[in-house]
């Protein structure tokens, strides 16, 4: 089989969101990857997401997966509290690695995975979906060609709505399970999408509240950031908006870039692109006159992936990514409880570095 019809086989852990895994990323793929096992502690959904696609290996052990020889690909996406054992054991086994977010729960963690991933023969890529569709993607394209100018200010509204249905799921609304609140199952997201277009944070000052329902984390977060290139910004989220909108609006010296609003999936229609200047918006029609349609969420991030695999591209999304939102979780949590502005890159020193839950829940 030559290099260029290589195709990958994947497992995927956990039936909930791998299905959108497996339907927006590998279905689309098919020339790229065959999902051959279903792993889950569930048997219904297990056998349901099989049955669904066709998958005849399933089973209730992720032991079994590592022992499969015929496995590239491990694909994780069960509740966050198991993350880090999980992508550990896959690595040494010798799998790829793929891992929804938040990808382990603390920075010393995150540090330990990167050491190992260092060492493992496989790739490891960190989920971070909402990077890719058209939207964003342009918006990028239009960045990285030096056409936005300096970057001035940034705004994030991550304002999303969840009833105690949602956290009817045991592991939910809980430190030790989901390991985080707003900022970590909802707003990292739209946060990472922040600093993919407008580059690393230098330091955040920022509160937590938990208003909207009787959970244990947070569901109302804002912060006052500034960045490395000395442009300013300001995250705010909550789960008790009435509607549900995910809206980045960022500010340049040539033009003002903003995000579709669509809460789950903002990369994927054009953006709004505003020009200061009708230089800028001619050299944005030249660079954009013969743009290739780029397919949103999974479906690009997993293509990509394949590229990777096969030494024609970087990864789309790299632990250093991963460590970089996790900061930005460790430095609020932190930043709130001391009223204290945070400067990144944090080290092993800080206080919050082995783990960011509260006193009592580590």
């Amino acid at each position: 089989m030559g290099a260029m019809s290589k195709i990958f086989t994947v497992a995927i852990v956990g039936g909930g969101i791998g299905r959108s895994h497996m339907i927006e990323g590998y279905v689309p793929n098919a020339d790229k990857f065959k999902v051959i096992a279903i792993c889950d502690l569930d048997p219904a959904r297990m056998n349901a997401l099989a049955d669904e696609f066709g998958v005849e290996r399933r089973t209730a052990s992720f032991d079994d997966l590592l022992a499969m020889d015929d496995l590239d690909i491990i694909d994780i996406c069960t509740p966050p509290m198991v993350h880090y054992p999980m992508i550990v054991a896959a690595l040494d086994a010798g799998k790829h690695v793929i891992c929804e977010k938040p990808l382990v729960g603390s920075l010393k963690q995150i540090d330990e995975v990167i050491a190992v991933e260092k060492r493992a023969k496989g790739k490891l890529m960190p989920v971070f979906q909402y990077r890719f569709g058209n939207g964003i993607q342009q918006a990028k394209a239009i960045i990285d060609a030096g056409l936005a100018g300096t970057p001035f200010v940034g705004t994030v509204e991550t304002l999303w709505r969840r009833e105690a249905e949602y956290y009817a799921v045991p592991w939910r609304g809980k430190w030790k399970t989901e390991l985080g609140g707003v900022l970590m199952g909802h707003a990292i997201h739209p946060h990472d999408m922040f600093c993919y277009l407008m580059g690393p944070l230098k330091s955040l000052y920022g509160r937590v509240a938990t208003r909207v329902n009787p959970i244990e984390v947070e569901d109302c977060i804002s912060a006052s950031v500034e960045l490395e290139s000395g442009a300013l910004g300001s995250f705010t989220a909550s789960l008790g908006s009435a509607d549900e909108i995910t809206r980045l609006r960022l500010v340049f010296d040539n033009l003002t870039i903003e995000s579709d609003h669509a809460p789950y999936n903002p990369g994927a229609a054009l953006w709004k692109i505003l020009p200061r200047n009708d230089g800028t918006k001619s050299a944005i029609a030249d660079l954009l006159k013969d743009w290739r349609d780029v397919p949103p969420r999974f479906t690009t991030q997993m293509a990509r992936f394949y590229d990777a695999l096969l030494g024609r591209g970087p990864l789309p999304v790299t632990t250093a990514d991963s460590r970089q939102a996790l900061e930005i979780v460790t430095a609020f949590y932190y930043s709130s409880l001391t009223h204290q502005e945070v400067v990144f890159p944090i080290g092993t020193d800080h206080p919050k570095y082995q783990s960011w839950l509260p006193e009592g829940f580590v």
